[in-house]
């Protein structure tokens, strides 16, 4: 069961410097987002062209996308983190035994779940193949799709260390785990948000964040949700030729080239698969489920295995 009281969820190191206040957390979040997206837009528009969107119209746009405004992202919280807050990234859910192999064994998760979620889709009839594996008849398409990979691992890794590592942890300890998954859940769902938006797109966008908070409170980190976000955007993006996010990548697909035919309640329609019903109902389900899954929490969280050792 989920306390109702204020915790720390992935270390007992204690800040040395300013934990800023619960209501004021989101607002120094959702600052960071903008202030590094407009950073990175202006240094990145003089060369990569837009839609009318302000989507990149080429892969390799998108890789850049991925990699600038991310990166000063994640620059700008760590600083924010270690000298203001006086915190180790342990305290952001950074921590655990065998990091990489606990990424991707998440990145695995994600790939697997993508394939199961469009494969649903197809089976219900709202997808029909059109090709197979188009971008193997190419080794030049190869490229961009093997940096989006780099590109989607930093993209995803730096939501995750901000939303579930970062302010999950803050408004945890200043208010409740409960609180803070709501909380950070829904201003993850405002900054994905853009007007006339689908309920069904709204609704998907915050059970995939309830998702992800459920994965790093059951695992005390955050790595193995940072590598399952990856797969699932880099395999979403590159492996159907559906839209990620609304966004067309405008590559040829990795796997098969799929064209929605059903409704676009079942297909997501022009936000791709992650909006589908599907989808949204696999959330529930594994949201659901996580807490319940057999096995030893404790083997790879901090607190627990510190707390034992105390005893």
């Amino acid at each position: 069961m989920i306390s109702m009281k204020s915790r720390d969820l992935y270390s007992f190191e204690k800040a040395t410097g300013w934990l800023p206040w619960g209501l004021l957390a989101p607002v120094i979040g959702l600052a960071m987002v903008v202030v590094t997206a407009i950073g990175g837009t202006l240094l990145l528009t003089p060369i990569i062209q837009l839609d009318t969107n302000d989507n990149p119209v080429s892969p390799m746009g998108l890789v850049a996308f991925t990699l600038v405004p991310f990166g000063l992202l994640l620059a700008v919280l760590l600083l924010w983190v270690r000298f203001v807050e006086g915190r180790s990234l342990a305290s952001i859910g950074l921590t655990g035994r065998h990091k990489p192999r606990v990424f991707l064994k998440g990145v695995v998760v994600g790939v697997v779940m993508v394939l199961f979620s469009v494969g649903l889709i197809w089976l219900a009839g709202g997808y029909s193949f059109t090709a197979f594996a188009s971008a193997w008849s190419s080794p030049g398409t190869l490229v961009p799709i093997l940096l989006l990979l780099a590109g989607f691992a930093l993209q995803s890794s730096v939501e995750e260390i901000l939303f579930r590592g970062w302010l999950l942890s803050v408004l945890s300890k200043k208010f409740n785990v409960p609180l803070g998954v709501l909380i950070s859940s829904a201003l993850f769902t405002l900054l994905h948000f853009h007007r006339g938006q689908p309920l069904l797109v709204t609704s998907s966008t915050f059970l995939f964040a309830l998702f992800c908070c459920a994965w790093a409170l059951r695992t005390g980190n955050i790595l193995g949700v940072m590598g399952w976000h990856a797969g699932w955007n880099w395999l979403i993006a590159v492996g159907f030729g559906v839209p990620l996010t609304g966004m067309d990548v405008g590559i040829a697909s990795l796997l098969v080239q799929l064209r929605p035919v059903g409704a676009d309640w079942l297909t997501g329609g022009a936000d791709g698969p992650e909006s589908s019903a599907v989808t949204v109902a696999m959330f529930v389900v594994c949201t659901i489920a996580i807490p319940l899954l057999p096995g030893n929490r404790t083997a790879s969280h901090p607190i627990a295995d510190r707390s034992r050792e105390s005893n």
